[in-house]
């Protein structure tokens, strides 16, 4: 989203909603305080509205929210962006984090089963290549590839999995994110269907 002086919002707005990942192009209002607080709402395409609270931190980079609406989420982040991101600003290593649940979305038996949840932390490094290895958190002698690509938004698309002995259990996983704090940070959700699952990536 971009913030403009006059008060007006302009931007995207992506969710995993069901299952299914949703974006939409929004537009909305923001009134920013001298105690550092900010509220702000979103019109969407749909002609939606959806009503934000938040606390910003003393620079501006970082503002922690939650939404307003009834059943909205109670946890949120938002951070300041670069004008422009490249390649170059992505940092050699990462610790990370993956966490959530995933519900099978096509018809059949699969589709009864319970959801499978995922939840692993462990590290990627920048290898001879210029590509990334995965490494588990207490398996470090399996790893994986990594493919991050970055575009000029600052938005991150990730493809990664996760490492296993047996080759069938291995979990392929795409991701969507932000790059952020100079490259010390991406925030990111996976975008394969049925998944509702969240991932940070932080740089030592």
């Amino acid at each position: 989203m971009v913030l403009a002086a006059d008060g007006a919002i302009s931007g995207y707005s992506t969710a995993m909603f069901a299952g299914f990942l949703l974006g939409n192009p929004v537009t909305g209002i923001y009134e920013a305080r001298w105690d550092c607080t900010i509220s702000w709402s979103l019109q969407d395409d749909s002609g939606a509205f959806q009503h934000f609270d938040g606390v910003a931190t003393s620079d501006g980079k970082t503002v922690h929210f939650r939404q307003a609406d009834p059943g909205g989420a109670q946890h949120g982040i938002m951070a300041r962006t670069p004008a422009e991101c490249k390649p170059s600003d992505l940092r050699t290593q990462y610790a990370f984090t993956l966490s959530g649940a995933s519900i099978p979305m096509l018809p059949g038996p699969a589709s009864n089963t319970a959801s499978n949840t995922i939840d692993a932390k462990g590290l990627i490094k920048a290898d001879a290549n210029a590509g990334f290895k995965l490494a588990l958190e207490g398996a470090s002698a399996l790893t994986s590839d990594v493919t991050i690509a970055v575009d000029a938004q600052c938005i991150v698309e990730i493809e990664l999995s996760l490492p296993a002995q047996d080759p069938a259990a291995i979990t392929p996983v795409k991701l969507r994110g932000v790059l952020i704090h100079e490259g010390r940070e991406i925030l990111a959700i996976e975008t394969d269907p049925g998944a509702m699952v969240t991932a940070a990536f932080t740089a030592p």
